[in-house]
């Protein structure tokens, strides 16, 4: 009996086939504008900055004229990760002085090491340089430096570009259609959307100038993947409760996929994602800053009065955003700032009562809207927050075109395998014809030659009829002919029964059914001879 059997992928994946979410004129388009924007930094721009963008515009440039040029290669994509994030962030760090979130996170760790803080007391804060924004967690990238490794190793920026793509590639994995273990497709798209986003301008120049936005960045839309097709609220809050024990920017996401998770999949999951993102966050703030349980002293002083502009030592890093523009007009206009920041923040978090988001693409929108707010007014907030609200967007955009691309895949797949199934039906509706023609008749023509004849009542299975006349006979040959080409033409379409007996086997198929079903009409004439002769004897 002919059977029909989903399709199952190859361990090494090599039996999917599906087109990418980005197109290569897509990521054509994107690399000449990425190449444009670094263009336009090295000319505008000095120190650090331009020195990335005169690495980058080069890189970008030679990318989109190669992912045009060569669509389905991975290597296409290389100059960008080499020009735009590995040249320019070693150059950097071997040959340019230290820049201040460097000597931030490395002096922490130092601090942690020695004095089980990353914080220096209150007494000891007497410059803006002195302060360290960040929470304990965020020290792990200084620690090679203070553990004695040279040169590159020890500087943080390698560590946070290797953090940053492999949360991405993990966070890409998850919204990969057929799993990016099981498909060499899904794993070619992984390392494409990993590298697009670590080479991109938002994160390539941020990790260049060991800014230390981009593993956040990751872990956000880590845990935003983890909340999207199958909902796994207490990793997302594992991935939340890390970033939150980084840096304080990344606490917003929690109140807004919390709003998401109860609103979509019931209290219990967004208790879950809280619980975990709270015990997550606490937990590695005590691993990395134990002496905080015993001396608090300047813990408030650099995580939060620092950043808002409450200190006496005020950071030369802000923009001309209108928080800052407001603030600088004096202590009433510091107080407007920070009372503008408040509202705004209980405007997000009253729209996340009133209306929470439905699922997580809307959730993405929610907590872009609410950080840009927040940038805007903060009092002290710089242009490269925006990076934030430019990344969640960039992955909806990615993520979005994923989706569409699987869908359209899934589709084609759906319609083939119903054919397929039809298909199978019908060669094994034929063979039990052919099989009862045989049994009434009696007349079989199998692997022969029937030349100038006629054939009435019988069936030709593998033989070639010449001139002659088929009366009321099951032509095998046609039949298996018809199905090994709606089945082959099935699996070429990449459908997914793969059950279906190509044409050989059904030729020899077929003939050893004929050869079954004339024993079987054999078995039942003796069968039914014995009890009449039984019967005859008794009478007798």
């Amino acid at each position: 009996m002919l059977m029909v059997r989903p399709d199952r992928t190859r361990s090494d994946g090599a039996a999917r086939q599906h087109r990418s979410g980005l197109d290569h004129r897509t990521l054509a388009i994107t690399f000449a504008a990425f190449a444009a924007f670094a263009g336009l930094v090295a000319v505008f721009s000095g120190g650090d900055d331009g020195i990335w963008g005169a690495w980058a515009a080069c890189g970008y440039g030679v990318t989109a004229i190669a992912v045009w040029r060569w669509p389905d290669s991975l290597t296409a994509i290389l100059p960008a990760l080499i020009f735009g994030l590995a040249a320019p962030l070693a150059w950097l760090a071997l040959r340019a002085p230290v820049t201040p979130d460097v000597g931030t996170v490395t002096r922490s760790a130092i601090l942690l090491l020695h004095h089980g803080s990353p914080y220096l007391p209150k007494g000891q804060l007497v410059s803006w340089k002195d302060y360290n924004p960040y929470l304990p967690a965020m020290t792990a990238f200084g620690l090679p430096k203070a553990a004695g490794l040279p040169g590159l190793l020890g500087d943080p920026r390698p560590w946070l570009a290797v953090a940053s793509a492999a949360v991405f590639a993990v966070a890409f994995g998850l919204g990969m259609p057929h799993g990016a273990r099981r498909c060499a497709s899904c794993r070619g798209d992984v390392l494409r959307y990993a590298v697009l986003a670590v080479a991109s301008p938002i994160c390539a120049l941020s990790l260049a100038v060991g800014i230390t936005d981009p593993p956040l960045l990751a872990l956000m839309c880590l845990a935003l993947a983890l909340t999207a097709r199958r909902s796994q609220p207490t990793l997302a809050g594992l991935a939340i409760g890390v970033a939150c024990a980084m840096k304080a920017i990344a606490w917003p996401a929690l109140p807004v996929i919390a709003a998401m998770l109860a609103s979509r999949d019931g209290t219990r999951a967004a208790a879950r994602f809280c619980i975990a993102s709270v015990v997550t966050a606490a937990a590695l703030v005590v691993a990395m800053a134990p002496a905080l349980l015993t001396r608090r002293s300047g813990f408030l002083e650099n995580t939060v009065l620092f950043p808002l502009g409450a200190t006496p030592q005020h950071t030369p890093a802000a923009s001309p955003l209108p928080g800052h523009l407001l603030a600088v007009t004096g202590p009433a206009g510091h107080a407007a700032a920070i009372g503008l920041l408040v509202v705004a923040a209980l405007a997000v978090a009253a729209s996340l009562v009133v209306r929470p988001p439905a699922d997580t693409r809307a959730a993405t929108w929610r907590l872009a809207i609410g950080l840009a707010l927040l940038f805007a007014l903060a009092p002290d907030a710089r242009f490269g927050y925006f990076a934030y609200p430019a990344a969640l967007v960039g992955w909806l955009a990615i993520t979005g075109r994923a989706r569409a691309a699987a869908a359209g895949t899934a589709a084609p797949e759906a319609a083939t395998a119903p054919a397929a199934a039809t298909v199978a039906t019908a060669a094994e509706s034929t063979a039990e014809s052919i099989a009862t023609e045989i049994t009434a008749t009696g007349n079989t023509v199998a692997g022969g030659t029937l030349t100038g004849g006629t054939l009435t009542g019988g069936t030709l299975t593998g033989g070639t009829l010449t001139g002659g006349t088929v009366t009321e006979t099951s032509a095998a040959e046609a039949t298996t002919a018809g199905t090994a080409t709606v089945g082959t033409a099935a699996q070429g379409a990449r459908g997914t029964a793969r059950g279906v007996t190509p044409r050989p086997v059904l030729n020899l198929l077929l003939p050893a059914l004929g050869l079954a079903a004339r024993v079987r009409l054999r078995w039942r004439r003796r069968c039914r001879s014995r009890p009449a002769a039984g019967s005859a004897s008794g009478r007798g």
